[in-house]
C-alpha cells in the first residue's frame, strides 16, 4: 500500500497566501485619507458595482478583490452594526471593534477553508467631537488573512501598494482639504497604474465621511462634484 500524499502546513498556508495575493493584485487600488474635515475615499472604477460603502453613522468601508466575497462582508458588517446600535445606543458601534469582527471572519475562512478570500479591506471610522470618546479618526485595515493594522493619516488595499503609498508619503501633508487629497489620491492611483490615459470623473468613485455633518456622515459624491473637486 503507498503512503498518503502529503502536503505541510506550512505549505499549505504559503500556497493560499499566494493565491489570494494574485487575485487582490489584479484589482485596482482603493485609498482613504484623512483631511481636515473627515477622512475620503477614493477608488479607480469605471464599473457600476461599488467598491465603498456606508457602514454605519461615522463608519464607511472599502473592498478590493472578488466583488461578490467583500461585498457579502460589507452587508455582515451592517447587520453587524445595527444590531449593536440597536442593543445599547448608536455611538457604541465603534469602527474598531468592526475591524476586530472582519478580522476574525476573514481569519477563519483562510485557515479553515479549501479557498481563501480574495480580498482587502478597509475600516474607516470619522471623528465626532461630540464624544470624547470618539474625537480621533482612524484607518483599520484587513488583509486576506485576517491580519488587522490600524494606519496612520492614509491607508491603501489593492493593486501596486508599494507604488501608491511612495506618492501618497512624498506629497502628503497634516490639515490638506478634500480637494488636495483627491488630486493628491489621483496622481497616487496613476503613479501605482500603468495606463494609457489620466484618471477622470467619470472612472472615480468617491466617497467622504464629514466630521461636521451630523447624524449619518458618509456621502457618496457624484461625478459632478468629483469633477468639480479635481478643477478646484
Amino acid at each position: 500500500m503507498s503512503a498518503p500524499f502529503y502536503v505541510s502546513p506550512e505549505q499549505i498556508m504559503a500556497d493560499k497566501a499566494e493565491f489570494s495575493r494574485k487575485g487582490i493584485a489584479r484589482g485596482k487600488s482603493i485609498i482613504a485619507a484623512e483631511y481636515v474635515d473627515g477622512i475620503l475615499l477614493v477608488a479607480e472604477n469605471a464599473t457600476s458595482l461599488s467598491k465603498i460603502g456606508e457602514i454605519y453613522d461615522r463608519i464607511a468601508f472599502a473592498g478590493v478583490g472578488k466583488f461578490s466575497e467583500f461585498d457579502q462582508l460589507r452587508k455582515g458588517g451592517v447587520r453587524y452594526a445595527d444590531t449593536k446600535g440597536f442593543a445599547y445606543s448608536r455611538e457604541d458601534v465603534g469602527g474598531k471593534a468592526l475591524a476586530n469582527e472582519y478580522s476574525r471572519v476573514i481569519g477563519e475562512a483562510f485557515t479553515r477553508e479549501p479557498k481563501p478570500l480574495e480580498i482587502e479591506i478597509i475600516v474607516a471610522e470619522v471623528g465626532d467631537d461630540r464624544w470624547d470618546d470618539h474625537r480621533q479618526s482612524h484607518l483599520y485595515r484587513v488583509t486576506f488573512d485576517g491580519f488587522i493594522s490600524e494606519q496612520s493619516r492614509f491607508c491603501v488595499i489593492g493593486g501596486n501598494v508599494d507604488e501608491v503609498e511612495t506618492v501618497l508619503s512624498a506629497d502628503y501633508r497634516e490639515s490638506m482639504s478634500a480637494e488636495e487629497i483627491l488630486r493628491l489620491g489621483v496622481r497616487a492611483l496613476e503613479g501605482g497604474a500603468d495606463r494609457g490615459s489620466s484618471l477622470n470623473e467619470s472612472s472615480l468613485e468617491v466617497s467622504t465621511l464629514q466630521r461636521a455633518k451630523l447624524g449619518r456622515k458618509f456621502e457618496r459624491l457624484s461625478s459632478e462634484q468629483v469633477k468639480s473637486m479635481l478643477e478646484a
